[in-house]
């Protein structure tokens, strides 16, 4: 194998984060020699509406690979966008409502708001349950502890997403509801039984294993669960045996953050990203450290040129990553047409995002009395 096109093969299962609203000269520089295959933004980066535009076609222009232009934005606590546009309502009171319609709406205005900035994707719906556990770290971003009403919720969210044009990703698998730590600082243990999980938390992945384009692993370890007491997010039980062949699942499957906490307390990034990919990830999220985002491409390059198991490990990712982006990526003219709003549209979008928050409201009102 060519050693530019081995490079390719690593660069593609990277998605990268950058400092501020500009890329620095050391930014270009590696980002051209990585060829990284996604870009993920956060509210550092994200200041005026065509500054981010700019932002994110440049990353494109040097780096042709990143198809995939993240962002955060599921409404309520997380939501990137909140302060160049409005803030959008949570999923847990928007689900509140029990309103399949506001439901979908929730996310056509998400995904017409991600679209309008550049991007393509959100992180988004959350499919964790509403257990009691996680509720002092999950908060307002989780909707129910009954799997049923997070899977409605979530498919009449996606459903608004692909109305708007825009890619989502169920997270955070196998599920964090029996969590009562913060995986940005620390490894959640959940003690949930295999039967609870595979019956309650998976209910949702499993019901939607064909509508969501994307999965993201989770930081947490189940030790009373079958699989070693690993993270999920660098384990083979969890990610090939149990989301690949026993869910069946053939979209892209995402890591969190390799920056958290959550991970990099058991292991070097150079150990987490091999881990990772060997146990079936097609895309490592690593969103702000360049010394961190090299020393993982340099790990992969490493066992790649090393080991031929390895390299078609990263084959076969890069061969489901042509079938998706064939499948989600290329734009219809619709979707083309809404990505260049003007200042008018970006208005009109604010206000519509208003009005619903007002209707979100008004709907949990009613339903209190």
């Amino acid at each position: 194998m060519a050693a530019k096109t081995l490079r390719q093969l690593v660069g593609q299962v990277l998605t990268v984060g950058v400092e501020g609203l500009q890329l620095t000269p050391v930014e270009h520089a590696w980002i051209k020699l990585l060829q990284p295959g996604g870009i993920i933004l956060f509210r550092r980066n994200i200041g005026e509406v065509q500054q981010t535009r700019e932002l994110l076609e440049t990353v494109s222009q040097i780096s042709p690979a990143a198809a995939i232009l993240c962002v955060d934005v599921e409404g309520g606590l997380v939501d990137r966008l909140r302060d160049l546009l409005t803030p959008m309502p949570s999923a847990a009171a928007v689900a509140a409502t029990g309103s399949c319609a506001l439901w979908e709406r929730h996310g056509e205005l998400i995904g017409r708001e991600v679209r309008a900035l550049g991007f393509n994707t959100t992180f988004a719906p959350v499919l964790d349950l509403a257990l009691p556990a996680s509720a002092a770290v999950m908060r307002t971003r989780t909707t129910s502890p009954d799997p049923a009403k997070v899977t409605a919720y979530a498919s009449a969210f996606l459903k608004g997403l692909h109305k708007a044009g825009a890619i989502g990703c169920g997270k955070h698998f196998p599920g964090l509801g029996g969590g009562i730590l913060d995986s940005h600082q620390a490894t959640p243990t959940i003690s949930r039984s295999w039967d609870e999980l595979w019956s309650e938390d998976m209910l949702p992945y499993r019901a939607l294993a064909k509508a969501l384009p994307m999965v993201m692993v989770s930081h947490a370890q189940y030790p009373a669960a079958k699989g070693a007491r690993v993270p999920a997010s660098v384990s083979k039980y969890w990610i090939t045996d149990v989301l690949r062949k026993k869910i069946k699942y053939r979209g892209l499957i995402v890591s969190d953050d390799m920056e958290m906490g959550g991970i990099l307390e058991h292991a070097s990034i150079e150990e987490v990203a091999v881990s990772a990919v060997v146990a079936g990830t097609d895309l490592i999220e690593i969103c702000r450290d360049p010394a961190l985002i090299v020393r993982a491409f340099e790990s992969l390059l490493t066992e790649a040129e090393r080991s031929s198991v390895f390299r078609e490990r990263l084959s076969r990712s890069a061969r489901r990553h042509v079938r998706w982006k064939r499948k989600f990526v290329p734009p219809t003219a619709r979707q083309q047409a809404a990505r260049k709003p003007n200042a008018a549209g970006i208005e009109r979008l604010r206000e519509e995002t208003k009005r619903f928050a007002e209707s979100v409201i008004e709907a949990n009102g009613r339903r209190r009395v």
